[in-house]
């Protein structure tokens, strides 16, 4: 009778570590999967700034450009 309760809750326990150990699995993916996102959105975002840039000096020598942006100096 006595070994029945300690049968159940070690059950019970192996369930919980089985489900920890995938959740511990899934978050180690995850993580992976959010990094490989942030590196992906920095380099979009080194692109557009040099499309920027490209597109400013284009500007510049077009004369497209009025002078300076009345906006930068505040």
């Amino acid at each position: 009778m006595s070994e029945e309760p300690d049968n159940i809750v070690l059950i019970y326990l192996r369930r919980i570590d089985e489900k920890v150990d995938r959740l511990t699995d899934e978050v180690r993916d995850l993580k992976v999967r959010v990094t490989n996102v942030e590196e992906g959105l920095a380099g979009v975002h080194r692109r557009l700034d040099r499309i920027e840039d490209r597109v400013e000096r284009v500007e510049r020598r077009l004369d497209l450009v009025d002078g300076p942006d009345p906006q930068a100096a505040e």
